[in-house]
């Protein structure tokens, strides 16, 4: 069997950092790391190959070599994905789809061959299984969160280091939190699971001994969501650093009550940690209560900067502007926030309703969604898919001045 995993062209977003890697020589700023994991689950007698479109282009011969393509996207690769799709079936390649554009999705890619739906290490094996038995269904679908002691090492060998401004690992998945807006909670749960600190270090291993050295985004989407197993792990990555001649940078996201745990901080940095992703969303208390951002709500939010930065992590921090509570001076209390905190990076968007997400769902009932959201909620055409309360061209303005302000020369 051989198997094409396609990574469809990611568009312009805050993560896809276009212009700095112009600066730092790179194709691409992140590894296709779900797409090398779940090249790493396939049977090792297949043969596998890895295209990642935003380091060079698809060609018809990749598509030709392969008996399957497997594409693995996120929403905001939606329109890359469509067009492989579609080239695909112009050549007679069969195409399987997985990832979180097909849970979110599924039905505008039924012309696929296969849809494989869910954490991989719950569902590819059978999926595998009835593929190889020559009957496979179209639909497969898990709701299962299984242990991630089952992951295995992505499959490093299939791309090329030097493409990428930084590489990527993951630690958890799953989020204790409940925020409104998040489709994180609805894929992965709210109970975060890790893998072993062993299987960590092997990681590490992996990268350091292909010759890796620098920056690493540990991806989790709230990295001290187990703040005791965390622990256990930084203390093993403080020694195997010092084991290495320290090797590696890292940065990752975390919610912000990672400020009332300084013992966590002094071990993050101590472990080679130097900045950090926060999902601060809005300096307004009325659109933090909206949202369920409770964590955000049990101090003052510039505190809670201030403390983490004095620890030694840079903040950057993820915004968003169009709750319902949202006051008219909105913009410049957040443009007033970022600049007076020194967030050293901030990502600002539209508030967007993903599918499954409660917020979605409330606004369904509300009569109030308007389209489908585009998964990059700093596109104005294609975030904000709702009724807002305030005055919709107000809210796209005021965003426009807010990007205008923090970013012009």
């Amino acid at each position: 069997m051989k198997v094409l995993i396609v990574y469809p062209k990611v568009e312009e977003t805050f993560w896809s950092f276009k212009y700095a890697l112009k600066i730092v020589r790179r194709k691409a700023a992140f590894p296709p790391l779900g797409a090398l994991t779940v090249a790493a689950m396939l049977p090792a007698h297949w043969e596998k190959r890895v295209v990642d479109m935003n380091v060079r282009n698809l060609r018809e011969k990749d598509i030709k070599w392969a008996d399957y393509v497997f594409i693995s996207a996120m929403i905001a690769q939606q329109k890359s994905a469509r067009e492989v799709v579609n080239w695909c079936k112009e050549l007679g390649t069969k195409i399987v789809g997985g990832g979180p554009l097909f849970f979110s999705y599924s039905a505008d890619f039924s012309d696929m061959d296969h849809i494989v739906v869910g954490e991989g290490e719950a569902i590819l094996p059978r999926f595998i299984e009835d593929l190889e038995n020559g009957v496979a269904e179209h639909f497969y679908i898990s709701k299962e969160h299984p242990p991630l002691q089952q992951s295995p090492v992505p499959e490093w060998n299939l791309i090329k280091f030097k493409d990428y401004a930084t590489m990527s690992i993951q630690y958890s998945r799953g989020c204790p939190y409940n925020c409104e807006f998040c489709d994180i909670i609805v894929m992965n749960g709210r109970v975060p699971r890790t893998k072993s600190n062993d299987q960590i270090i092997t990681e590490l291993e992996a990268l350091y001994k292909r010759g890796w050295k620098g920056s690493v985004f540990i991806v989790d989407d709230n990295f001290i969501g187990n703040k005791k197993k965390v622990k256990g792990l930084l203390r093993e990555v403080i020694t195997w650093q010092e084991e290495h001649k320290r090797p590696f940078a890292f940065f990752t996201e975390a919610s912000v009550d990672l400020a009332e745990d300084p013992e966590l901080m002094n071990l993050m940095v101590e472990a080679g940690f130097n900045k950090v992703f926060l999902g601060l969303e809005t300096p307004a208390v009325e659109s933090l209560k909206e949202c369920g951002k409770k964590q955000n709500l049990k101090r003052n939010l510039s505190e809670s900067v201030h403390i983490i930065q004095k620890h030694g992590l840079n903040v950057m921090g993820g915004f968003i502007i169009g709750f319902d509570n949202d006051p008219m001076d909105i913009f410049q209390r957040q443009v007033d926030f970022i600049q007076n905190n020194g967030v050293v990076t901030a990502m600002i968007g539209l508030l967007t309703a993903l599918p499954g997400t409660r917020l979605y769902q409330r606004l369904q009932q509300e009569g109030r969604l308007l389209f489908k959201s585009s998964g990059n909620n700093t596109d104005i055409s294609g975030s904000l898919n709702f009724i807002p309360k305030m005055d919709r061209e107000c809210i796209l303005k005021g965003y426009q001045w807010v990007m205008d302000t923090l970013y012009s020369p």
